[in-house]
């Protein structure tokens, strides 16, 4: 049986919660591919020669070094943070 090319899988995304085909995972709207896509990917096929044949050196490492999502807690802290400072900005208004 032949293997599909990469580009032509499906597979759903824990991000999005639907299915999403694996050229997404490569160029979401991030600068650089979906820091999920090792997590997501390595069993269906060897993603990460994939990606170390496909994307610049530096972007792998960077890849590969920054491969856990922030903190959730550490997230939703920050978000209430900025939230406060809109808020107070607006007051003065």
């Amino acid at each position: 049986m032949k293997t599909k090319r990469p580009e032509a899988l499906e597979i759903r995304c824990p991000r999005l919660g639907g299915t999403v085909p694996f050229r997404y995972c490569m160029a979401p709207a991030e600068p650089t591919v979906c820091y999920k896509i090792l997590d997501c990917w390595w069993e269906v096929f060897d993603v990460t020669s994939y990606l170390k044949a496909n994307l610049p050196e530096e972007d792998f490492c960077r890849l590969v070094e920054t491969r856990n999502p922030p903190n959730r807690m550490e997230s939703i802290l920050e978000l209430v943070e900025k939230f406060k400072s809109k808020e107070s900005g607006q007051e003065g208004t």
